[in-house]
């Protein structure tokens, strides 16, 4: 390093995981913190050669570093490619004009494209620390972004990462609102669609504040974290795929607010309509299947809602020249079994083979949405599209499909199994006649979900079952005991499944 690049310090590894935020750390009473003026929580540009990032200060006050030592956070040592004993350089960063942008929006003003821009290349660029994205998040929450803004949101995500083009039309993709634990229909519908030939690049989120996304659920299954090469690769061959959107750098910032949205226990409107569409626009899709699960307890509550929201998707699709169709749907209470990565992948399995017990409704749903998709996409003539997905679904050439775009992705797995397991007993007999999708994806929560991918809830009365006094109503699986424990404390302090009485 030369003096021009700042003062130096040598790296010390420290092994601190902050996930994606990148953290450096610094003794308070180091000499280039009182001659530079750093304090707890300043930005600082670390540099390292031609690499630099910048990131959040973090202060020590015991002997864990000298007086000349630096540590930086895993994610950071990763992001510069250092080595433990390389030297770096710190000082000042430019200032970041696009946060006056968030200022404005936090007053009520709205953002233009420019501003929208701005505020999204810093924030891809790695600028931003969590504060100022949480505080960006916060400013577009609820229905505080008009039509325009969200069609410049959704543009801003397309234009700060890749763009995927294929030599073939149509490219068809499928997305849910979500809100409703354990409808994992995209693996079925993916191996359903891409037998019948179309394309179907599936790039998936991992959970925001659900047990799991899709990109969790199919990664018990097989690896999602594929390169754009690999993903051109495995849909070149086999026509489909079930990856991490973060991973190929499709809407980059998408995964980044993802992050800070599920600290926040938050999913606006506005934010769900650009995540959704900025990935499906950088995919090369240009046909669209949108399940929206209405009911109480699911992410939209009721008609006006689901009018609301439809309108929104279906603007900015058009806006960018996607055809695009909402399937509404039943969300009243949770599809499948399983609740949780490891036990939605179960039921998807079982759905793909057949296999006695499998869930009707997750199947149903799938074949629901995969006639949609066929007949959008121009595989089955209208009416007939429903007939085409169960022949291919029944007479396996979906499950070969599934397992033949699990062995591109890089290998099928067997998901994991829980060591842990408590059912929960009914406290009276009677008929089940509702389930809170939000609590009983809290229990997914508390027990692991979907950081642990075995962790979660299996259901075993839905809506309409007659229950007795003692019988199990669900099963919580947790990879750790204290973590079933902590799951146990809120089930009985809750009412997530309403039993009344009667035949």
């Amino acid at each position: 390093m030369s003096p021009a690049d700042g003062p130096t310090l040598r790296l010390k590894r420290l092994g601190i995981d902050t996930h994606q935020e990148a953290m450096l750390y610094m003794r308070r009473d180091s000499q280039i913190c009182r001659s530079e003026g750093f304090t707890a929580y300043s930005r600082v540009m670390v540099r390292f050669g031609n690499r630099s990032i910048v990131a959040t200060l973090n202060q020590v006050v015991t002997d864990i570093l000298d007086d000349g030592e630096a540590s930086l956070s895993e994610n950071a040592w990763a992001l510069l490619g250092v080595a433990d004993g390389d030297t770096i350089a710190v000082g000042h960063p430019p200032p970041v004009e696009s946060l006056s942008h968030v200022r404005a929006k936090l007053y009520g003003n709205r953002l233009d494209a420019a501003a929208m821009r701005a505020v999204l290349d810093d924030v891809v660029a790695g600028r931003y620390s969590d504060i100022h994205l949480a505080a960006f998040v916060s400013a577009c929450s609820g229905e505080n972004m008009d039509d325009d803004e969200i069609l410049s949101l959704t543009n801003a995500m397309v234009e700060t990462g890749d763009r995927l083009q294929w030599n073939r039309t149509p490219v068809v993709d499928k997305h849910c609102v979500g809100g409703l634990p354990g409808n994992r229909t995209t693996p079925i519908l993916v191996a359903i669609v891409a037998a019948c030939g179309l394309v179907m690049p599936k790039t998936s989120s991992r959970a925001i504040t659900s047990p799991a996304g899709t990109a969790d659920v199919m990664e018990t299954l097989a690896p999602v974290d594929l390169d754009l090469a690999t993903m051109r690769r495995v849909i070149e061959r086999e026509g489909g795929c079930i990856v991490w959107g973060g991973a190929v750098h499709l809407s980059p910032a998408d995964d980044i607010f993802i992050r800070v949205e599920r600290a926040l226990d938050i999913d606006s409107e506005g934010q769900l309509v650009a995540s959704v569409l900025s990935k499906k626009v950088a995919a090369g899709s240009t046909h669209l299947v949108l399940d929206m699960p209405i009911g109480p307890t699911a992410k939209v509550r009721g008609p006006q809602a689901a009018d609301r929201l439809e309108t929104l998707l279906l603007y900015t699709a058009k806006s960018f020249g996607l055809e695009a169709r909402v399937v509404r749907s039943d969300g009243t209470q949770p599809v499948g079994h399983g609740i949780g990565p490891s036990l939605e992948a179960r039921d998807v399995l079982a759905v793909l083979r057949g296999a006695p017990g499998a869930p009707a409704d997750l199947r149903a749903r799938s074949l629901t949405l995969a006639a949609a998709i066929l007949e959008l996409g121009g595989a089955a003539p209208a009416g007939e599209g429903a007939a085409l997905a169960a022949a291919v679904l029944d007479d396996g050439r979906a499950l070969r499909k599934f397992e033949a775009i699990c062995e591109a992705q890089g290998g099928m797995r067997t998901p994991p199994v829980a060591p842990y397991t408590r059912p929960v007993p009914a406290k009276r007999t009677g008929r089940v006649v509702a389930i809170d999708n939000r609590r009983i994806a809290r229990v997914a929560k508390l027990a692991g979900a979907p950081d642990d991918p075995a962790a979660g809830v299996e259901l075993h009365t839905p809506v309409g079952s007659r229950v007795e006094r003692g019988q199990p109503l669900m099963t919580v699986h947790s990879d750790a005991p204290g973590e079933l424990d902590y799951a146990f404390e809120y089930v009985a302090t809750d009412h997530i499944v309403q039993i009344e009485d009667g035949d």
